[in-house]
């Protein structure tokens, strides 16, 4: 029944994917490919790399301008994971064209520039226009989510530690993600104090609407072991997130008039298991393309240029308290 099911569901509107770098082979490619996406069109800049997709991939079309694809009027929605400083430009004019878009992240360099995609999208208002930062719909955040819309919230703690990125703009290009994250989980952000404590890492303390928050942000660890770990204390207990592929909650010893019981009892620690990867069963679930969300945004965005439901969604407007809290870390350099 789950395989029959799988196979009825079938998309009808034709797609196309400008770029062709390792992220988009290692993560994007394989969920178009296990949905059925139909994918009429690469895009590259490379005449070379387009006659090798086309002996790659011989069910796709390999093009090297966008204007192929801009005015295939079978083409409804359009993937952009291209370098970071051409996305603006490429993104503008996939909106302008009435086609919908999904792009990485970063959609743009600048706050205008982001202002001014969403006033493109806000005139062709049955556009989807949604942005990849994939975090979102990591199962291990979903649930967070939810929990987070019943609970008090006292505080939280958020590392994110990588080796040295010299690719480009890491506040932009990595940061973005845990910005966002803690923006997604807690609503929008005010930035009480920022540290750089070294090139590229900073330490910074945000109040959101019902909880505030300290953020360690740097590339001066190693990419070896890169780190991404976020704890948050409730009045209930302790909810800890590891590389979105663990997540557990502790809770709380009860006191009596305020002396806490595991002082004066003998306490048995419990840990729930909400959520963790199953590495023994290779099943969907327990890929990382799912846990880390690329597998359910990719779906989203689909879903949505076809006309179906989903609770989760990056749109443009969602991302600009994210950008306003960038703006505020650069210009505290």
């Amino acid at each position: 029944m789950r395989t029959e099911r799988f196979l009825a569901k079938k998309y009808q509107c034709s797609y196309a994917f400008v770029g062709m770098g390792q992220h988009s082979l290692t993560n994007l490619y394989p969920v178009l490919h296990y949905l059925g996406v139909p994918l009429k069109y690469i895009c590259v800049t490379s005449e070379r790399k387009a006659r090798l997709i086309e002996r790659k991939f011989p069910f796709v079309k390999a093009a090297t301008s966008l204007d192929t694809i801009l005015n295939d009027e079978e083409v409804k929605g359009v993937f952009v994971s291209a370098s970071p400083s051409a996305h603006f430009s490429i993104a503008s004019k996939i909106l302008r064209n009435g086609k919908s878009l999904f792009i990485e992240k970063p959609p743009c360099q600048k706050l205008v520039e982001l202002d001014a995609l969403i006033k493109i999208q806000q005139l062709h208002g049955s556009l989807v226009a949604m942005v990849g930062l994939q975090k979102r719909y990591a199962p291990a955040v979903q649930i967070l989510k939810k929990r987070f819309a019943n609970e008090r919230l006292f505080n939280y703690d958020l590392h994110y530690l990588t080796g040295a990125y010299s690719e480009g703009d890491a506040i932009l290009d990595l940061f973005i993600h845990p910005l966002d994250l803690v923006t997604y989980l807690f609503g929008k952000p005010e930035i009480i104090a920022c540290r750089q404590i070294a090139p590229a890492s900073y330490i910074l303390m945000l109040r959101h609407p019902h909880i505030v928050g300290t953020l360690e942000l740097s590339t001066a660890y190693t990419w070896t072991s890169a780190e991404e770990y976020l704890k948050v204390c409730t009045p209930k207990g302790i909810y800890r997130l590891m590389q979105m592929e663990e997540l557990t909650f502790e809770p709380k010893p009860s006191t009596i008039l305020g002396i806490p019981i595991e002082k004066t009892h003998k306490y048995n620690k419990i840990m729930e298991h909400l959520y963790a990867s199953n590495n023994f069963t290779p099943t969907l679930p327990n890929n990382q393309i799912y846990s880390q969300g690329y597998f359910s945004e990719i779906q989203a965005f689909v879903d949505a240029v076809e006309g179906r439901q989903n609770h989760v969604f990056t749109d443009l407007q969602s991302v600009r308290a994210v950008y306003d809290a960038i703006v505020e870390i650069k210009e505290s350099k």
